[in-house]
C-alpha cells in the first residue's frame, strides 16, 4: 500500500464529506447517531469476537494488565458506547447558532454564527470506545473525521467502523463523514498530521509521549494537553471538613486520570490542624507522601513513612498513589508555586474567604479554576457538555474540556439592506 496516496485519498474524501455534513440538519445527524447506536448493540457478538483477536494479540506482545483492560470490550462497555451516542444525539446542535446580534450606527446588523471546523484528525491509543465517541462528537458538531486508532485495537476499531459506516448510510449521509484508517503503518500518522490541505485540526488522545510527538511534528493545529499537574490549595480560612474531604477525594477517587490532584498546598496557619488527620487518611489508602520540610515535621508522628520531596516532584504527574505536599505562606506563595509548576489543567482553592477566592479565580491561569470543589470535576460530562473529545490546556482556540462547542468556530455575519460604505 502506498501510504501517502492512501491518506491523501482519505483527506480528499473527508473534505468533500465535510461540505455535505455542513448542509445536514440536526435531524439527519441525530438519525445517524441513533442508527449507529442500534447497530453497535446488534453487532455485539461480532464486536466482542473481533476484540478478542486484539486481546489475544496483546497478550502475545506482552501488554500489561492495565493496557489490556483499556483495550477490552464487553457487553457493558458496548452498551455504554451506544448510550453515549444517544446522549450526544440528545444534546443541542451548536451548528448555526447565532449570537451577539447588534445594530451598528451604519444600520447594519452584525453578529456571529457557530460553524464546524471542517475535518478533524484524531489519533488515539488502546480504547476502542474512543472510535465511537470521537465519531459521534465530530459528526454532531458538523465535522468530518479521520480516526487513527492504535495498532493494538485494529480489529475492534474496524468492526466499530462498519457500524458507523452503515449508520451513516442509513441516515442518507456519506460514509466518508467518518473514516477509520485501515492500516497500522505508523507512516499514516506522519501523513495525517501534515495534510494541511485536507485536515483542519488534530486531536491526539493518549500518553504524554504520543501527544509530545504529535505536537512537535504536526503542521496542522493541535488541540491537546500534555499532562495534568493539578493542585489543591487549602487556605487559612478553609472549613476543616471541606478541606479534608476535597483533598482526599481529589487524590484518591482515581489515580490514573489527568484531573487527579498531584500536589497539595496548605497555608502554614492551618497546616497543623489539617495535615495530620489528612495524612492518616492518605496512609490508610496506601498513598505515598512526598513532603516539604515543614509538612514532613507536622506528620512525622502520625504516619509511618514520609519521603522528602525533591524539586522534580513538583513537576511530576504521578498518575499513581503518590502525592507531593508543601506548606506555603498564604495565597500569594500558593499562586506563585502554581505559576511555576502547574501544567495549566486544573487548580482548586478551599476557603471561606470570598475575597481570597476571587483573587484565586482571577489570577490563577489554568483551564479550570475551582473554589471548594475537587479537581476530579474537571470533566466534560460533569460540566454539562454531555461528552468530551479531550481536555485542552492551550489558550487558542478552545480551553478546558472540549465538547461540541469546542469542535466549532464562529464567523461574523452581517445583515444589510443595500448598504454601501461612504
Amino acid at each position: 500500500m502506498d501510504i501517502k496516496q492512501y491518506m491523501t485519498q482519505l483527506g480528499q474524501r473527508a473534505r468533500q464529506a465535510s461540505r455535505e455534513l455542513a448542509r445536514a440538519d440536526s435531524n439527519i445527524k441525530n438519525k445517524a447517531l441513533l442508527a449507529i447506536a442500534d447497530l453497535l448493540e446488534a453487532s455485539m457478538a461480532t464486536l466482542i469476537a473481533e476484540n478478542n483477536k486484539d486481546l489475544e494479540a496483546g497478550k502475545e506482545k506482552g501488554l500489561d494488565e492495565a493496557l489490556l483492560d483499556r483495550l477490552a470490550l464487553n457487553e457493558e462497555r458496548i452498551l455504554g458506547m451506544s448510550e453515549g451516542l444517544r446522549q450526544i444525539a440528545a444534546l443541542p446542535d451548536p451548528v448555526g447558532e447565532i449570537s451577539d446580534m447588534n445594530y451598528q450606527p451604519s444600520g447594519l446588523q452584525i453578529g456571529k454564527m457557530r460553524v464546524p471546523l471542517g475535518v478533524i484528525g484524531i489519533i488515539y491509543e488502546s480504547r476502542p470506545n474512543v472510535t465511537a465517541d470521537a465519531a459521534a462528537l465530530c459528526m454532531k458538531s458538523g465535522n468530518a473525521a479521520i480516526l487513527r486508532g492504535g495498532s493494538e485495537a485494529i480489529n475492534s476499531n474496524q468492526a466499530i467502523a462498519v457500524c458507523i459506516k452503515n449508520g451513516l448510510e442509513q441516515a442518507g449521509l456519506s460514509a466518508d463523514v467518518v473514516q477509520v484508517v485501515e492500516t497500522t503503518d505508523r507512516e499514516a500518522v506522519g501523513e495525517l498530521i501534515t495534510m494541511q490541505e485536507y485536515v483542519d485540526v488534530i486531536v491526539p488522545r493518549g500518553g504524554k509521549g504520543l501527544i509530545e510527538r504529535i505536537s512537535g511534528n504536526s503542521k496542522v493545529p493541535v488541540i491537546k494537553h500534555l499532562n495534568g499537574i493539578c493542585h489543591v490549595y487549602i487556605d487559612a480560612k478553609a472549613d476543616h471538613k471541606k478541606a479534608i474531604d476535597i483533598a482526599y477525594n481529589a487524590k484518591t477517587h482515581r489515580y490514573g486520570v489527568c484531573n487527579a490532584m498531584e500536589t497539595l498546598l496548605i497555608d502554614d496557619v492551618i497546616a497543623a490542624d489539617i495535615l495530620p488527620e489528612l495524612a492518616l487518611q492518605y496512609e490508610q489508602e496506601g498513598v505515598e507522601l512526598r513532603c516539604c520540610e515543614k509538612s514532613a515535621a507536622l506528620i512525622a508522628t502520625t504516619v509511618k513513612s514520609v519521603v522528602a520531596a525533591t524539586e522534580e516532584d513538583w513537576d511530576t504527574e504521578y498518575l499513581a498513589p503518590i502525592l507531593s505536599i508543601r506548606v506555603v505562606d498564604g495565597v500569594d506563595e500558593a499562586m506563585e508555586h502554581i505559576f511555576q509548576h502547574s501544567s495549566g489543567h486544573t487548580e482548586s482553592i478551599v476557603t471561606e474567604d470570598l475575597t481570597t477566592a476571587r483573587r484565586f479565580l482571577a489570577e490563577v491561569d489554568s483551564s479550570s479554576v475551582m473554589v471548594n470543589a475537587s479537581t476530579r470535576f474537571a470533566d466534560g460530562f460533569e460540566y454539562g457538555l454531555g461528552a468530551e473529545i479531550g481536555i485542552s490546556t492551550d489558550k487558542i482556540h478552545t480551553r478546558g474540556p472540549v465538547g461540541l462547542n469546542g469542535l466549532t468556530s464562529q464567523k461574523y455575519i452581517v445583515l444589510g439592506d443595500g448598504h454601501i460604505r461612504r
